[in-house]
């Protein structure tokens, strides 16, 4: 346990240590909020009111703009809980680069203790960028239109924990492969690029064919993002609901911004959603410890 801690301590320190891998974790957030509302609020913006006409009905501006808002900041969230945790785990590959984690392997310390101490540490700093966002996704929210309660936000904070614990063990699983810097830059940028479309935070997946709704049906980052746009966004409808807006309206509005999900045709509830994250963070967890394991014999021998 205290070679752990100590291996934590280390790893975290590091991470504040180098200013220019901190600084750019913590402002990327505040960045993709500014190009988020940017470029993408006014297609979401246009995306309500034209489903609102249709419908033949009408909402103020206010919330509209807590609509918009809402599926702003849970894109933003949905993405950074796991681009953030690619970006903080960059210290696993450094330490391959430089040998470090070759002498750390020589000392006493255990293959598994290493593995699980770079995955805390990951997790630590991944909290702590993701934690600062939600705040600030949380202030603009309010600036623009409130309408969460309490629990809500709680849930909100609850699933930026789990999908950050979703982002470190998978980030620990594809940096354990990784040992150079021209692959760490090519792994960051797949990431960075990719992963917020075959997630739902860029596009809605209802937008997608029905072959790719069907592929991304079986990815557990589509459920993420789908928990938190369903906490963002239950105030808002059920705002909705209370200005009397037809029930097939507020779902079709559901529909379309994947706070409904379907997985063959099947709606699938919140709760399973929960069960479907957890489940598979476990089993990465399991993955990345048995990978350890199985290195820990394979140097041995």
């Amino acid at each position: 346990m205290k070679q752990l801690k100590a291996i934590i301590k280390r790893n975290i320190k590091l991470y504040f240590k180098d200013k220019a891998l901190f600084f750019t974790s913590l402002i990327t957030p505040m960045i993709l909020l500014v190009l988020y509302s940017t470029f993408l609020g006014k297609t979401y913006e246009n995306s309500f009111r034209f489903s609102l006409e249709a419908a033949g009905a009408s909402a103020s501006d206010k919330l509209i703009n807590g609509c918009v808002a809402a599926q702003l900041i849970s894109s933003l969230l949905a993405v950074i809980c796991v681009t953030v945790a690619f970006t903080s785990n960059m210290l696993m590959v450094q330490d391959k680069i430089t040998g470090a984690k070759s002498d750390l392997i020589m000392t006493s310390v255990k293959n598994r203790t290493l593995a699980i101490g770079y995955f805390v540490a990951n997790l630590f700093s991944t909290l702590i960028v993701c934690g600062a966002a939600a705040v600030v996704g949380l202030v603009y929210m309010y600036i623009s239109g409130w309408y969460m309660t309490f629990s809500d936000v709680m849930f909100l904070l609850l699933d930026v924990i789990l999908l950050s614990l979703f982002g470190s063990a998978l980030s620990s699983i594809i940096n354990f492969f990784v040992s150079s810097n021209g692959q760490m830059s090519a792994v960051g940028t797949i990431i960075s690029a990719g992963y917020g479309f075959i997630c739902g935070a860029y596009m809605p997946i209802s937008q997608f064919s029905e072959g790719l709704q069907k592929f991304i049906s079986f990815l557990p980052g589509t459920y993420a993002t789908s928990l938190i746009r369903n906490h963002t966004m239950r105030g808002v409808f059920e705002k909705m609901s209370n200005l009397n807006f037809p029930k097939e309206v507020i779902e079709g509005i559901k529909d379309s911004v994947d706070c409904n999900l379907y997985f063959f045709e099947e709606r699938v509830s919140i709760s399973s959603m929960f069960i479907i994250l957890i489940v598979s963070i476990a089993v990465l967890l399991a993955i990345y410890i048995s990978m350890g394991a199985l290195l820990k014999r394979k140097v041995k021998s």
